[in-house]
């Protein structure tokens, strides 16, 4: 249904849509090799996961992969944590919350509040470029309490650096 939807679509209102069908492990490939030239994915759950998940890899991991669902009516804005649920209970957490700040970016965007929105991305990737604070998936460790004795920041510890990189990038 959605490929011959995006197949009419593009033959009548959207002439400049390019519509291209492919195999999961092809797609992969291709966007491996040119991640600049799509624009727009549609896929169903279990596809549209490996290639989020796969992805998400590219920028950091899971820990920074935002993502959005916008309807004519509706948007909703949410991190893609597939595996954060295993960290429940964790003490401090350990989650990175940049994913979830991030996909507040976009919700701020949609909103129309650019101001903000560039403030705090400006704060993450100076966070992220100082390399001074960083989440157990930052440092490529196993995602388990034994992270925060290898110097893996908490939850609560990377939220608070991006405060205050804002506050101090707005002095």
């Amino acid at each position: 249904m959605m490929l011959r939807t995006a197949h009419d679509l593009s033959k009548t209102g959207y002439p400049g849509i390019r519509v291209q069908d492919t195999n999961i492990d092809a797609q992969m490939m291709w966007l491996t090799k040119n991640p600049e030239i799509y624009h727009v994915i549609v896929a169903g759950n279990m596809f549209g996961d490996i290639v989020s998940d796969g992805f998400a890899g590219l920028t950091g991991g899971l820990g920074f992969a935002c993502s959005a669902n916008i309807g004519p009516d509706i948007a909703v804005f949410e991190p893609t944590h597939g595996s954060a649920p295993k960290y429940a209970g964790f003490n401090p957490s350990i989650v990175n919350p940049v994913a979830m700040i991030l996909s507040a970016v976009m919700m701020l965007e949609y909103l129309g509040e650019k101001e903000i929105a560039k403030r705090i991305t400006r704060a993450i990737s100076g966070i992220v470029e100082e390399g001074k604070v960083m989440t157990y998936d930052m440092m490529k460790l196993p995602g388990n309490p034994d992270a925060f004795a290898k110097g893996a920041a908490t939850t609560t510890q990377m939220t608070d650096a991006i405060i205050n990189k804002i506050i101090s990038n707005d002095r």
